[in-house]
């Protein structure tokens, strides 16, 4: 039986964790916080500072792992080489878990060694650096922390008067101890979307069919598959994550983002080396397999036949309209009333204003209006805890 050390247990972990025990496997789950959402369904659980070497040096060394998983940002990524060296297979590298865990390398090899088109960017450390670089690039602007999840950090910045308040609020929601920040030319876009794609190491790269979704504040809120896109802006898109997960190196599902213009351009925005929140829309039967288990085939070298498009899904999430140091009172009757309709609580022991809670899931026949059920599926999760997915933060 393999051993999984998976460093990060949120609500994608445990998703994962769940495939990965359906598999007959033993999973250790790690976090800085007991009793976090993955660790409820693993064998093991650990609560460390994953950016403490030393600690990560420990758990290692107690467990043994055949593979390490990592799900967040906050690890000490560096040691993962020598992990790697040791025998023991990093997902999908360590190569890429370094590069993709902060902004600067992914963007740097994408855009400077790759060639591929990005939104025009600077970084900065000090405000002076910040100040100069959003005067060069112009308003509006995207300032981001170079390390964080889930869009902490993240805000638009409409004139000079906003500079100090991005600032402030990118360097504090920073995560690890990477004190930088990204400024962004704000891309006029269309849509944006997802690509999943999983690389594999006895096999060609596969694509799932792209997904769409909407974002506030850099964090998702809804997605929806399929996603309407032109034959020609998806082979580009196919293009770009084959080329960036190629140069990455390793073998597992990979959540490539994209801004789709109005001109039909496809811009490369984001990459994490890991399932992707709005690939959740998958857990509503929208293909053949969901984005965990084609992660955890792809980790262990499984066959993975083909991916195929089974239904018309859409996600909404489950936003918490208060500050809790308890769990939650969720409301399930309403939602389930509705036919086709699934909801996955995400059991956080916690709760802030806007915080993600769970996601509420519809799916429908192919042919079925992704309009209407998008608006389905956001009534149902806003009857969960009486929130819309809109909600501010």
């Amino acid at each position: 039986m393999k051993k999984i050390l998976l460093l990060g247990s949120g609500e994608l972990g445990k998703e994962f964790v769940i495939a990965a025990k359906r598999a007959g496997l033993y999973v250790i789950a790690c976090d800085h916080y007991n009793n976090a959402p993955a660790m409820q369904v693993s064998d093991k659980q650990e609560v460390f500072n994953m950016l403490d070497g030393d600690k990560l040096d420990f758990v290692i060394n107690k467990y043994q792992p055949d593979i390490i998983v990592p799900e967040i940002e906050a690890i000490r990524t560096e040691y993962l080489f020598h992990y790697e060296e040791r025998g023991i297979q990093v997902v999908p590298s360590a190569r890429a878990v370094n590069y993709t865990m902060n902004r600067r390398a992914i963007r740097d090899l994408a855009s400077k060694e790759l060639g591929l088109r990005t939104a025009k960017y600077f970084y900065a450390r000090t405000f002076d650096e910040f100040e100069q670089a959003a005067e060069e690039i112009g308003y509006p602007c995207v300032v981001k922390p170079l390390m964080s999840s889930s869009g902490h950090g993240q805000s638009y910045v409409y004139n000079h008067d906003e500079l100090s308040e991005a600032y402030r609020e990118a360097m504090e929601d920073s995560r690890g101890d990477l004190k930088e920040v990204i400024i962004e030319e704000f891309i006029d876009f269309e849509s944006e979307f997802t690509l999943l794609t999983v690389t594999q190491n006895n096999g060609h790269t596969l694509f799932c069919p792209p997904i769409g979704h909407i974002q506030k504040g850099g964090d998702y809120r809804e997605s929806w598959q399929p996603f309407s896109i032109g034959r020609e802006a998806l082979e580009q898109a196919e293009h770009i994550a084959r080329e960036v997960t190629t140069a990455l190196t390793g073998c597992g599902l990979w959540g490539v983002e994209f801004f789709l213009t109005k001109k039909n351009e496809v811009i490369f925005s984001e990459l994490s080396p890991r399932p992707h929140d709005t690939g959740m829309v998958t857990l509503a039967h929208t293909t053949n397999l969901n984005e965990f288990e084609l992660h955890l085939r792809a980790i262990l070298g499984l066959s993975i036949p083909e991916i195929t498009l089974e239904h018309s899904g859409c996600s909404a999430v489950i936003l918490s309209p208060k500050e809790s140091r308890t769990p939650l009172e969720y409301n399930l009757d309403d939602a389930c009333n509705m036919e086709r309709t699934r909801l996955r609580i995400f059991g956080k022991t916690t709760a802030h204003v806007g915080r993600r809670m769970g996601i509420a899931l519809c799916y429908d026949s192919l042919d079925a209006d992704i309009l209407q059920l998008r608006e389905k599926t956001k009534r149902a999760a806003a009857t969960v805890l009486g929130t819309s997915p809109y909600m501010d933060k």
